[in-house]
């Protein structure tokens, strides 16, 4: 088993490529702290699959904005499950529908606080928990395309996936010394709760479509999938890089122009 009795802590992991990374991850033999915002039920949901795959499930409640939440979080997992092997930053929220001359300073720090804020909190009490276990361990952060794709009326959004993309650079040189591999992974239109509105409207999916060359929204498993490589001894020697996964889509990105 790629993950056997490791031990990951994956935020906003109640529904979407979280519940789906948790599962892949339970089934490849590691424990889950599963964590959710306000959507209870999902996260429990998310526990019965992680004991079906026969591993532990410890589910909190977190705010990711909140670094006093996160450091209780990490006290807990360190206390009912172990030093945690595994991180992955999969929280997040969107923030388009804005331009930033309408955009209020509120609006903006909220995208902002979870997106970027949120991996920094999470991050810095996993390297502390790794330093006082011994070294070695995985960082995923879940960025987006809009790392690097900018999109009108989501400056905010793009200003924190941006900026998690560097974090996750800088991050990875600064841990190489201690064996911690830290790495990105971009998605692009993937069938999530928080995509729901556009992935379940045939209308908007006739409009965007088009643009994804591989004319489908990608499924929260094939980024599970991914994210299982770069959590397991196979992905050693990757580090400081991002994943785009995204049918096509960026590189579809201004043609015709």
């Amino acid at each position: 088993m790629q993950l056997k009795d490791k031990i990951a802590v994956i935020t906003g992991s109640d529904s979407g490529m979280g519940q789906a990374m948790a599962e892949e991850f339970a089934k490849a033999g590691a424990d889950i702290a599963v964590t959710y915002h306000s959507d209870e039920r999902g996260a429990e949901e998310t526990r019965r699959r992680v004991e079906a795959a026969g591993r532990k499930a410890l589910v909190r409640q977190l705010d990711v904005r909140d670094e006093s939440s996160v450091a209780v979080l990490f006290d807990a997992v360190l206390n009912e499950l172990g030093t945690p092997d595994i991180l992955v930053n999969n929280a997040g929220v969107g923030g388009g529908g804005a331009s930033v001359a309408d955009l209020s300073t509120e609006d903006f720090d909220r995208v902002i606080r979870t997106d970027l804020y949120g991996p920094f909190f999470c991050c810095r009490e996993f390297i502390r928990l790794r330093k006082e276990g011994g070294e070695g361990g995985k960082i995923i952060n879940i960025t987006s395309v809009h790392e690097a794709i900018p999109s009108p009326s989501s400056a905010a959004y793009g200003a924190a996936k941006g900026g998690l993309l560097t974090f996750t650079r800088s991050l990875a040189l600064e841990l190489a010394p201690l064996r911690i591999n830290v790495n990105a992974i971009a998605p692009g239109l993937i069938r999530t709760p928080m995509t729901a509105e556009r992935t379940e409207d045939p209308n908007k999916m006739e409009e965007e479509l088009p643009r994804i060359p591989w004319n489908r929204p990608g499924e929260p498993w094939e980024i599970a999938k991914l994210a299982l490589y770069l959590a397991s001894a196979d992905s050693d020697y990757v580090t400081g890089q991002s994943f785009t996964i995204d049918g096509g889509l960026e590189m579809n990105w201004g043609q015709g122009a």
